[in-house]
């Protein structure tokens, strides 16, 4: 496993990419709303990063190992879908909840993010689920200083969500990330107390739970990309990049549209 390690040069260039990546989410906000296709928002994030902020758009024409293109600049993944969502005229309804998921690269460098939204007045099954993997995100996070494990975050993660009822999908994980979209380490996001790579100061990468209501199993659609839930419950999926301090940890995707960290973690 290849860990880089940042300088103070390659933290800067992160925190501008991570803020940019998160004040894409700020923009787009008023547009999720009951009427609006998922490729509609994907538009107006494209334009927002190419002609607003200066940015490359991450995603579009990525093809790891194995898979075609990705054919848009965001990822759009809603109610039952997990991951990967690719944009499309699918309109988005009332009730529904909905994973933005943007990734922009400035001067070389990746910042990546992610939000739920709920559209219109979502059911309080369909809240719950998006506040406690909310939560579970930055229980994740708070384990997060030089000496403690990987393990430790997928364990408070974990002990956290299946201790609500919920289920935490595994063959998706947070990682690394900076000059590259995927670095190692992978960040998976259950685990052992104690366990696994230590932490050390200038690492830099993603937590991102995905967090199912049902079951944890999954599967992927026809089109090579969108992951949904094999029993058709819903998920949820919250991403913050996070850099290792000397004393402990700073959250890079942070803008002034954020939602604050739980009280209780704060």
């Amino acid at each position: 496993m290849a860990i880089t390690i940042k300088n103070e040069q390659d933290i800067e260039k992160m925190r501008i990419a991570g803020r940019l990546a998160s004040e894409v989410l700020d923009y787009i906000e008023p547009f999720v709303k009951p009427g609006v296709t998922t490729e509609e928002l994907d538009r107006l994030c494209h334009d927002y990063m190419v002609n607003v902020q200066g940015c490359i758009p991450a995603p579009l024409n990525y093809a790891p190992p194995g898979h075609a293109p990705y054919p848009k600049s965001i990822c759009t993944s809603i109610n039952q879908q997990v991951c990967h969502g690719v944009p499309s005229d699918r309109v988005l309804k009332n009730g529904d909840i909905v994973n933005l998921d943007i990734t922009t690269i400035k001067d070389g460098y990746h910042g990546d993010t992610s939000r739920m939204f709920c559209v219109g007045t979502p059911s309080i099954q369909a809240k719950r689920l998006c506040d406690i993997t909310f939560e579970c995100m930055w229980r994740g996070i708070a384990q997060v200083r030089p000496g403690a494990t990987l393990g430790d975050i997928g364990h408070a993660i974990q002990k956290y969500a299946e201790s609500s009822g919920y289920s935490v999908v595994r063959e998706f994980c947070g990682h690394g990330i900076g000059k590259k979209f995927h670095e190692d380490p992978q960040v998976l996001h259950y685990g052992k107390p104690g366990t696994g790579l230590k932490l050390q100061e200038g690492m830099i990468f993603t937590i991102e739970p995905m967090i199912n209501a049902g079951k944890r199993d999954i599967r992927q659609m026809g089109d090579g990309w969108t992951i949904v839930t094999k029993d058709r419950s819903l998920s949820a999926q919250w991403e913050h990049t996070v850099l290792v301090t000397a004393d402990g940890y700073e959250v890079m995707t942070l803008s002034a549209g954020c939602q604050p960290p739980p009280a209780n973690l704060r």
